[in-house]
């Protein structure tokens, strides 16, 4: 053949390629390497007959097909016959997902996506194969899709086995949610109760010493410790003590680190795939997963000596006298795998959440003097100290009649939700079946976000969405009574408050989604709430607390990082214990 011929070859062969890539998603190394890597090799001994040198040979081979093969890539990607042509959004994102992959190393895609929607309007192109979406009305039929891929490269997987969070097919995912949804029960979550209040009790314990030594207190520290230690005693059984020994060990910084390394993967799943393979070639997220893992595979050969997570993950609440009703069959008894991605999948979703949550709230508290003090009466009203035999900071029985308590996490939860980018959707490539979401039709093998920080701050859904106003949650009417203004997490919202009397009220609770929504949500919120309810009151009742002096309160939003869970700047405030 001919140096033309050879050309002519590679350039037909890379089209194909492109268009097996178009409609095959595969994470298998072997397919990937045949589809790069196969065609210029056979075609460089070609070369070297014609009397090429073979260096040279395999260099323009190999520069031609790829070349070519990127050619159509971005052509077809950019070009009007692309199923997401009509959605707008940046050159960058339409071209490669390595666009947003840099973005997010940064924690502040959350903002360059709502920055996006501002832009753009509600459907905004975010990547080759990817939209954010925006529409309330949208989040209903998005949540009913099948997960989307990003676990892939956040957990270093092969796609196969994953934890629940990430599980694509539907059905798999149902069958594994069931022993789940027996750990969160409200059975289940009695049991839990009294070692939340054994480790918020502990927490009240440091942070009492604290004060004696008149220290500066960093609350999130104190979170982090308490969220993981509970965290490890309701999976595991126990395994950490870092609000009584510190983190020596690094456990919060390996958190850290992990996640930012996961989140950009978390674009690139195919890069996950690969680096999978490399010893050492992620670093802090490598160690992250090894760490659960074993604090997992510790807890299965120990067993249970109490109703922990794993009791219920590892079927060990089934017993053979049909004390409890038994879930319909598996086809098999769970793989050590798949417990240990949960493993994960506890640590991470279970305590990370907790505690920015937890950290975001009392910011809110602190830089909201009116609504800390009526929150403080509110639980003084439930829990008066030393008043009653009843008073016990850590009954629950009267949470769900503290409205203002509920009605501040739930603001909290909308104004920095702890997962700010929501949960990926993707419509199964193979069904060749779109979906209706609102205005939006979505293609096969599209991933699709609806995007929580963007619904939960569009003015169309909230009023005064960037305002902390935990009033919206217990007003009824549909005009704003004229006493009433929401307080501004700035100064220029504040200067705007006047135009709020008498005007339309808007309260779309649907639009609410810290948690997700539908048979995919999550599955620990009732948990999360609880937790939170129960440091929330216990601090409150213990403590007079105020924000350092000389702290800037802006630094909080400022700072506010997104990798997958939103990593959250300090809060250092001056702790003083409340007289009985």
């Amino acid at each position: 053949m001919s140096d033309s011929e050879v050309v002519c070859a590679l350039v037909f062969l890379a089209l194909i390629a492109h268009e097996i890539f178009k409609r095959v998603e595969t994470y298998s190394i072997g397919a990937h390497a045949a589809l790069l890597l196969g065609p210029p090799a056979l075609a460089s001994p070609l070369l070297v007959h014609s009397g090429h040198h073979i260096l040279r040979s395999i260099f323009n081979t190999y520069t031609t097909y790829l070349g070519a093969l990127a050619a159509f890539t971005i052509l077809y990607r950019t070009s009007p016959f692309h199923p997401l042509a009509q959605h707008p959004g940046p050159l960058g994102c339409r071209i490669s997902q390595w666009w947003m992959a840099c973005v997010s190393w940064s924690g502040r895609e959350h903002l360059y996506i709502n920055e996006l929607h501002c832009k753009y309007g509600d459907v905004v192109r975010i990547g080759p194969n990817e939209l954010s979406i925006r529409d309330a009305s949208a989040v209903g039929p998005i949540m009913n899709i099948a997960k989307g891929p990003q676990y892939v490269g956040r957990m270093l997987s092969d796609g196969v086995q994953l934890p629940l969070i990430g599980i694509q097919d539907p059905a798999k995912h149902s069958r594994r949610r069931r022993p789940w949804n027996r750990a969160f029960s409200a059975p289940a979550l009695r049991g839990y109760e009294k070692t939340i209040a054994r480790r918020a009790q502990q927490l009240l314990e440091a942070l009492e010493r604290c004060t004696e030594a008149q220290e500066k207190v960093v609350l999130g520290k104190w979170f982090n410790y308490f969220a993981y230690d509970f965290m490890c005693d309701m999976a595991f059984g126990g395994g950490s003590e870092l609000l009584r020994e510190g983190d020596a060990n690094n456990v919060w910084r390996i958190l850290d680190e992990g996640m930012k390394v996961g989140t950009l993967l978390a674009h690139v799943p195919w890069l996950g795939v690969y680096l999978s393979h490399v010893p050492l070639a992620t670093g802090a997220l490598n160690v992250l997963i090894a760490h659960c893992r074993k604090l997992t595979i510790q807890r299965i050969e120990r067993g249970a000596t109490r109703k922990d997570l794993f009791h219920y993950l590892n079927d060990e609440d089934i017993s053979d006298s049909g004390s409890i009703e038994k879930p319909p069959p598996r086809a098999s008894e769970p793989a050590l795998r798949q417990l240990t991605d949960d493993g994960c999948l506890v640590v991470v979703a279970g305590a990370d959440t907790t505690s920015s949550a937890l950290s975001s709230l009392f910011y809110c508290l602190l830089t909201n003097p009116e609504t800390y003090k009526r929150l403080q009466a509110e639980v003084d009203r439930f829990y008066p100290t030393g008043a009653r035999e009843d008073s016990d900071v850590f009954n629950t029985k009267d949470h769900r009649d503290m409205h203002w308590l509920n009605a501040v996490i739930y603001e909290t939860l909308r104004l920095f939700p702890p997962v700010p980018g929501g949960s990926q959707r993707q419509v199964p490539r193979e069904s060749g079946v779109g979906v209706i979401a609102g205005k939006t039709y979505i293609p096969p093998g599209t991933a699709v976000w609806a995007h929580t920080w963007s619904i939960h701050r569009d003015p169309r859904n909230f009023t005064k969405p960037d305002a902390f106003w935990p009033e919206r949650w217990l007003l009824g009417s549909t005009t704003l009574p004229s006493s009433t203004t929401p307080t501004s997490t700035s100064d220029s919202e504040a200067a705007e408050s006047d135009s709020l009397q008498d005007s339309k009220f808007v309260h779309k609770e649907d639009a609410w989604m810290p948690f997700a929504h539908g048979p995919m949500n999550c599955v620990g919120k009732n948990l999360a709430l609880l937790e939170i309810r129960m440091v929330v009151c216990a601090l409150m009742q213990r403590f007079e607390m105020r924000l350092l002096e000389g702290w800037d309160a802006g630094e909080y939003e400022r700072n506010f990082r997104a990798y997958l869970v939103a990593t959250r700047p300090v809060v250092p405030v001056r702790l003083m214990l409340r007289s009985v």
